[in-house]
């Protein structure tokens, strides 16, 4: 089910130009990676006992969900803003190796979201249950190796605009675990100053999670 959202009035919107402009590129997508401090976080849910990955899924989703620039999608011929986002992941079929694709719905606390999202994974037979719906953001972790940089699939649809989550392994370095993490955006919509944000406000989370 998907969510709702508004349309956006493009002709008196502040991102005309810019959404204009990053919509015709060849490849209007861009990625950045950073670290993240975990410390706190990795505290947190080993005391509750719970998935990193899917307690860390839902984390980011809460941080996106709060900026309206990473809401944003093309509909047909409309800019629309959705009033809340879901998450899709990869998840590793650890019989054979092959990853599946699972769309999880925000939930309104941390642990309702891991204990649906360990339920939802673990039922799904398929692997690709159908097309990534819009009104997601999608997350993948590479826990094997740690990361300075990522690149993505693409598949040559420029309007295709949810943002694009990644993650690697953790590493330990003057007291402090940290993260590899990555975003992916839509230039027609995110700016570097908006991923600042989210950095920002993920870090505040994570650290403040436990205290």
């Amino acid at each position: 089910m998907s969510n709702t959202f508004q349309r956006i009035d493009v002709a008196q919107w502040k991102r005309k130009i810019h959404c204009q402009i990053f919509k015709k590129a060849v490849q209007p997508h861009y990625c950045i990676a950073f670290e993240l401090d975990v410390t706190n976080f990795t505290s947190y849910i080993k005391d509750m006992n719970c998935s990193f990955t899917f307690a860390f899924i839902y984390s980011v989703a809460k941080c996106a969900n709060e900026l309206d620039e990473f809401k944003c999608r093309f509909v047909g011929d409309d800019v629309v803003l959705y009033e809340s986002v879901d998450t899709t992941f990869t998840y590793l079929d650890k019989d054979t190796e092959l990853f599946k694709v699972v769309t999880v719905p925000m939930q309104e606390s941390l642990g309702d979201y891991v204990r649906l999202a360990r339920t939802t994974a673990e039922n799904q037979k398929e692997y690709f249950p159908g097309p990534v719906r819009d009104d997601v953001f999608i997350f993948s972790a590479l826990p094997w190796i740690t990361f300075t940089n990522v690149s993505h699939t693409y598949f040559g649809d420029g309007e295709k605009a949810q943002p694009v989550f990644d993650w690697g392994k953790y590493s330990e370095k003057d007291g402090k675990v940290l993260l590899p993490f990555s975003v992916q955006v839509h230039h027609s919509f995110v700016d570097g100053i908006h991923i600042g944000r989210l950095a920002t406000n993920l870090q505040n989370y994570l650290d403040a999670l436990g205290r």
